[in-house]
């Protein structure tokens, strides 16, 4: 890639932006040119210049990608609410911490709005670029899911493959050397960050000098020999990579042509996802904890995709029985939080009414909120230190945009 184009004056193709965002755009969403898949997407996004000024449109164009498009207020959800939140966005400071000590959104790159089936809002902020797949950490988890629920849909896992023990799957293990209780572990709990797994990081500092011994399923052999006993189920919740990295090697396993092959063609494919990047793990499979840069509008087909049940464009890519246990609040994480398979599953009041959220989180901001009773999506994707604050601010500026009562008054 030509860094002095990608850095320079030539930058993005167009960005014709909203000098008054009440007003529908007219311009191309930004872009970057020289685009190159192969380069280290997270390390360049770092360096993407800020836009000069927003990008915000209320009738978000055609790109025949797959995505419905509307426009937002003719096809719902109150015009004014939501290009007030955007106007905010796009004029938040860029620091760190409120003087309440909260996270800021001036660090927010896009917002998207998908209502009943359209993509009727789409807006690009600092970093964010229509054609650059944005980084994905923790949520890399939630499409790792779907590409299990993927395979069983072409019948290379049996639903009730995901009770079984995980070890089960993976032959070239030594079963002799793992700790006691590893093979009570099963795919369920392993997505359920269930598995109980416990290394002391200290080994893990010290297994990670020696990577050779982490390729294949080494990596699988080298968590399990060294954690305690496994306790007996149910077992506590604990965010850790282990249980994500036991998913991926089961993936592997059982699909022809491995995982990275399988998740290209038979997952991201169907869906008509082509402009992305999926980091590789020390193992040589794709990393399945963080890792994976996809687009704002491709994000949003994940979303339809689990809305819809398990359906894209008609076609049953992942059973929807699969589906409604993934995104089922299976184990209690904590706060407020419950996690099915890789999803994050919680309920907001806004007002004097809760609502259900299914969320793909990811750490730096990139999230997928889906209100099933409301039939909305919003993704968002941002260059946070942490998580920031769109898990309580969001729901309570967007919700009331789409309520009935709002939608009456349209």
């Amino acid at each position: 890639m030509n860094k002095r184009t990608l850095y320079g004056i030539g930058f993005f193709s167009l960005a014709l932006l909203l000098n008054s965002p009440a007003k529908e755009s007219n311009g191309l969403a930004p872009e970057v040119t020289s685009l190159n898949l192969k380069d280290n997407l997270y390390l360049l996004e770092a360096k993407l210049p800020d836009l000069e000024n927003p990008y915000i449109s209320v009738a978000p164009e055609d790109k025949k990608d797959g995505l419905i498009v509307g426009k937002l207020g003719v096809d719902g959800g109150n015009a004014e609410l939501v290009q007030k939140y955007a106007e905010e966005l796009a004029a938040s400071p860029r620091v760190e911490t409120d003087p309440k000590g909260d996270k800021t959104t001036g660090t927010v790159d896009s917002l998207l709005i998908s209502y009943k089936g359209k993509l009727i809002f789409e807006s690009y902020y600092r970093r964010g670029r229509a054609n650059y797949p944005h980084y994905q950490m923790s949520i890399t988890k939630s499409y790792t899911a779907l590409a299990l629920g993927r395979a069983m849909q072409l019948g290379f896992l049996q639903p009730e493959d995901i009770d079984k023990p995980a070890i089960s799957f993976l032959k070239k293990l030594d079963v002799s050397k793992l700790a006691p209780g590893s093979e009570t572990i099963t795919l369920a709990q392993a997505m359920e960050m269930s598995s109980g797994i416990r290394l002391p990081d200290e080994k893990a500092k010290e297994l990670r000098k020696d990577p050779a011994q982490l390729k294949g399923q080494g990596e699988i052999q080298a968590y399990l020999q060294n954690s305690a006993p496994i306790p007996p189920a149910p077992r506590q919740f604990k965010y850790q990579e282990s249980d994500p990295a036991i998913a991926m090697q089961i993936l592997d396993a059982v699909v022809p042509g491995g995982a990275e092959m399988f998740i290209q063609n038979e997952l991201l494919k169907p869906m008509g996802i082509t402009q992305y990047h999926w980091d590789t793990a020390v193992s040589g499979l794709p990393k399945s904890a963080a890792g994976s840069s996809l687009l704002s509008r491709d994000m949003v087909k994940f979303g339809e995709l689990i809305l819809n049940k398990g359906k894209w464009q008609g076609q049953q890519l992942i059973p929807e029985a699969y589906i409604t246990r993934a995104t089922s609040p299976n184990v209690y994480s904590y706060g407020t939080s419950y996690y099915g398979f890789f999803w994050w599953v919680e309920d907001f009041k806004v007002g004097e009414k809760t609502h259900h959220a299914i969320e793909g989180r990811g750490a730096g901001g990139q999230f997928i909120f889906m209100f099933p009773e409301l039939d909305l999506i919003a993704v968002v994707t941002s260059h946070d230190k942490g998580m920031g604050n769109m898990l309580t601010t969001l729901p309570e500026r967007i919700i009331p945009a789409f309520s009935a009562k709002e939608n009456e008054s349209n």
